[in-house]
Parts: C-alpha cells; structure tokens; sequence
C-alpha cells in the first residue's frame, strides 16, 4: 500500500512539471490558468467585464500585459516597473505615502491599486484620462515615474526602441497584434488588458449578502449599519460593485498646507473641483495602507477619524463633509466592516519568474 501511495505521488508530481513545462514559454513561466482563454472569472458581488471594442481579450494579450507589468526596461534606466508602484505584496500600492520614481525620485500622490480599476471611469487621482490604456502610457512618459526624458514622444519611442530590441517581446507582439513593429499603443493595450483582470469580490460581505449570515462577525455587521446608514452615509460616495461612485470630492486633505494640492481643479479648471479627488473603491482597503491622494493616512482608524470629524474645512469641502459624531463603537464597527471587504480574485498574480529576452 505505501509503494502504490509512493508510486502515486511520483505520478502526480511528474504531471505537475510536465504542465508547467507545456506553458513555459522563451523568457518567462506561468501556469495559462492565470489567465483563462475566456477572461478571468468574476468573483461574487462584482458585475462582468465591458472589454473595450478597440481592445478586446484575449489570454495571450493578458499574459504580454503581465510581463510589461512587471518589467524594469520599461524605464529609462532600467530601475522601475509598473509593479514597483502598484505590487501584489502591497494590494497593488507600494506601501508608501508617495510614490518613488527613477533616480529615486519622490512623487506627490500615493500611488492609487490597480484593483478592480476595470470599473473606474476616470484614471489617476485628478481623473485625468479615462481609459486604462491612456493611463498606461503616462507613467512612461513621467520625468518623476520612469523617464528621464522631458519629451513625452521621445519618452515613448526610446520606450519602445529598448522593448523593440528584445526577441521575445517580438514574437509576442507580432502574435498577439500581428506585428514586430509594435507601438506605444500596443504596449498600452497589452497593459490594460491585464490590469482589467486584477480583481476582487468573494469578500465576507459578498458572501453575507448572498445568504451566509455568519460572514460576517458582530462588529461587522454593526458596522455596515452604521457604514449604510442615513447618518454616516459612507455610501454616498463609496457605492456600487467597487464601493465607489466614480466622483471627485474634496474631504480637505493636505487643504491646510500653504499650497496645497488642487487636484481636479488641475484638469478641470473649474473653480468648484479646487481640492478634489477621485473617490477610490473600498475593496481590500486594508490592504492598501496608506490612505489618500497623499498618503498622509496611516491608517483605517485615522481615515474614519477625519470623516468623523468633519474634514479639513475649506471653501471647496463637498457638501456632504460634515462632523459624525459617532461613538467610540461606531468608529471601531466601521473598521472592522471594512476588514470585511477583503476579497479575492487578485492573490493568484505573481511576478514573473523571468522576462523575455
């Protein structure tokens, strides 16, 4: 009985290495189950994909976008990835108040998560362009993230000159788009496409509202309530399958600095979206540490602290910012629920054991 068991084991582990070495490829190795020939499966509480016309899915595309991710020579000095600002270890943030750049260079957001951004409308924190490909081109054409040149043309063709003199992303591009002489619109949409499959769902709170009563604890429960209800009315801004409304506010953070961040005011120029922000989805937020456009929040106590609060009071705060005034319990019941939007669909995606060469 032990020698079949023996014999069966050897059996199951030759097959292992057998089917990963059937999708090891030239420069780079990943089970093809990270990326399904369909799409990716859509956890519970999220809705499906709407993939764009012009960018449709396609598995070889996902895993292309998968290797740029996380691919260093996608700077101009080779130090910095997308993944180095937006890293799975992190919930897709880097961990930092700010983002850290080239030559070490320190930014002035917090680099936002990539989760579940394929139900954003609008991309950085100031809503500057509104698709996930025009967002990712911009870091690459950034004289802070990863360029050191000014010119955002020059910026992308020498991007794509360094990605051009690799064999294995030529033979990649011209499968997945037909071409060896790929554009920075190729490496947009092979980026996009992946960042359209970091998802989560399936959280205690999905699984709560789907019938299973014992999801979530006590504090939880208490603390959706309180997260629901007409007096806090957290989901006036943090609503739908992502938590958020896809709106720009200002909650006064860093308003009482002597020049503060304008935010959407900076696109806009509406007098109005002076100190504004995108409202960022609340999955996995306790993942995300720290908080806001400036990461000026260190924690989820701080953050529901600010709102009780009131906000940074200035003339542009929304509406809507006003003191809670809620007790001691309320403020720790809301902590805990938001604990309770930790989900899954994301954890799978690792970096790459190498890169195409």
């Amino acid at each position: 009985m032990r020698m079949s068991r023996m014999f069966a084991a050897a059996a199951v582990a030759v097959g292992v290495i057998a089917a990963w070495n059937v999708w090891s490829k030239a420069g780079d190795s990943t089970p093809k189950s990270m990326f399904p020939k369909d799409g990716p499966k859509i956890p519970l509480g999220l809705v499906p994909i709407v993939w764009p016309e012009d960018n449709p899915y396609s598995a070889e595309k996902a895993e292309l976008g998968w290797l740029l991710f996380f691919d260093k020579r996608l700077s101009s000095d080779g130090s910095v990835s997308c993944a180095s600002c937006h890293s799975p270890e992190h919930g897709f943030t880097d961990g930092s108040a700010v983002s850290t750049g080239i030559a070490k260079q320190k930014g002035g957001r917090s680099a936002p998560s990539v989760i579940n951004r394929v139900y954003g409308f609008a991309q950085f924190w100031d809503g500057r362009v509104y698709s996930l490909e025009d967002q990712a081109k911009g870091p690459i054409a950034n004289p802070i993230e990863m360029t050191s040149d000014k010119d955002a043309g020059k910026a992308h063709a020498a991007c794509i000159e360094r990605l051009r003199q690799v064999k294995g992303y030529r033979a990649r591009f011209k499968q997945v788009f037909g071409t060896e002489e790929f554009t920075i619109d190729h490496i947009a949409k092979a980026i996009a496409t992946f960042e359209r499959t970091i998802l989560s769902g399936n959280s205690a709170y999905d699984r709560f509202k789907a019938g299973d009563k014992t999801a979530l604890n006590e504090a939880q429960q208490r603390g959706m309530k309180t997260f629901f209800s007409n007096h806090a009315r957290c989901d006036s801004c943090h609503d739908g399958a992502a938590f958020t409304t896809n709106q720009f506010a200002n909650i006064g953070i860093g308003m009482d600095k002597p020049d503060p961040d304008l935010g959407r005011f900076m696109v806009t120029k509406n007098e109005a979206d002076k100190g504004a922000f995108k409202t960022p989805g609340l999955r996995d937020i306790a993942r995300t540490a720290p908080y806001m456009h400036d990461g000026s929040l260190k924690t989820l106590e701080e953050v529901v602290e600010h709102y009780d609060k009131g906000g940074v009071k200035n003339q542009w705060l929304h509406q809507d910012i006003k003191p809670l005034k809620l007790s001691v319990q309320d403020k720790k019941d809301l902590v805990e629920f938001l604990h309770g939007l930790n989900g899954e669909g994301w954890q799978h995606i690792k970096a790459p054991t190498s890169l195409p060469k």
